[in-house]
């Protein structure tokens, strides 16, 4: 149902709760778990909450040490806060953004949702990374998930919305169309290119570099790229540097 959604959950504290999100993911039919250097691996206290249906994903799950080697292959990457504010904008609902990542999986895309640890969550620096940032509605008093009841609720809405809809069933296969669209891992590849490019251009402030890139990122994150216009980007990147390094070699 979901076979190009993978649930990635970044350096978790409690094998309790790996478990628990292994069980979410049967349920949902997500067949698809990475872990990034989970803290206090215990396979039997993990295995415990993921009960006969969640032990297969538990057995097959990927671990990983860091978070760029995890999202290596993603066309599109979701990350979840419970805070707002700050870097944290634009912040969507897992009901919201259902329909743009079912959509997302039908035309072939590789989709990852990235959970933070449960005791402090994604960093600025982590979720700068994401495509798309996702918060969970919940009641002021109480705001704070279990990190296994947060990917129930993210999977709950790409179900029901691959469920609703009518092309998730009874559409064709599509074409697969992932081979012509840039990486996750490239798009940061450009990114970095494009901050020192902005850099060299005086266009940056010189503090702070990343939270000025932010809206640029936002910006191109908007729509995938195909690798076409991954690699203009990439070469006018390279022209306007040479132009620059070429005009500061005048100037000096």
């Amino acid at each position: 149902m979901l076979d190009n959604l993978t649930i990635v959950l970044f350096h978790p504290k409690f094998p309790e709760n790996v478990g628990s999100a292994a069980r979410a993911c049967a349920n949902m039919g997500c067949p698809n778990l990475v872990v990034v250097s989970p803290r206090n691996w215990d396979m039997g206290r993990a295995g415990a909450l993921a009960t006969p249906k969640g032990e297969d994903i538990l057995r097959s799950m990927r671990v990983v040490d860091d978070l760029p080697t995890a999202l290596a292959g993603f066309q599109h990457v979701y990350g979840t806060t419970a805070r707002t504010g700050g870097w944290r904008k634009g912040l969507w609902t897992p009901s919201r953004a259902a329909s743009e990542m079912v959509a997302q999986m039908q035309g072939a895309s590789r989709v990852a949702v990235v959970f933070g640890p449960e005791d402090r969550g994604l960093t600025n620096e982590e979720t700068e990374i994401c495509g798309r940032l996702l918060t969970i509605p919940t009641s002021p008093e109480a705001s704070s998930l279990n990190l296994a009841q947060a990917v129930l609720v993210v999977l709950y809405e790409c179900f029901k919305h691959s469920v609703e809809n009518p092309e998730a069933e009874d559409a064709p296969a599509p074409t697969p169309v992932t081979s012509n669209l840039a990486t996750h891992e490239e798009m940061e590849l450009l990114f970095a290119n494009l901050k020192d490019t902005l850099a060299a251009i005086d266009y940056l402030k010189d503090e702070n570099t990343d939270y000025w890139m932010l809206p640029v990122r936002r910006f191109l994150q908007r729509a995938p790229f195909r690798r076409s216009e991954f690699n203009m980007l990439m070469g006018i990147c390279r022209q306007v540097k040479w132009v620059a390094d070429k005009a500061s070699r005048s100037d000096g």
